[in-house]
């Protein structure tokens, strides 16, 4: 089962980081919500993108919306 889910994990990780850099959500002025950057279902998998932001590989602003953090 761990296998499974680090496999979901990885697999939600590459779907959120790609749509929103290519919408140009790189920093919190230019923050997505996920809906918006066209991820399918976005809240269906909450607990992983709390865990993106965590990680520090995503930054979250505190009406909602996401940002990838790129090193400067």
């Amino acid at each position: 089962m761990a296998v499974f889910t680090s496999s979901v994990f990885s697999l939600r990780k590459k779907l959120i980081m790609d749509a929103l850099v290519n919408c140009g959500a790189k920093t919190e002025e230019t923050a997505k919500t996920l809906r918006d950057a066209g991820i399918v279902n976005p809240d269906g998998f909450e607990q992983y993108t709390e865990k993106l932001v965590a990680m520090g590989l995503l930054g979250k602003t505190k009406d909602g919306r996401y940002y990838v953090n790129c090193p400067s």
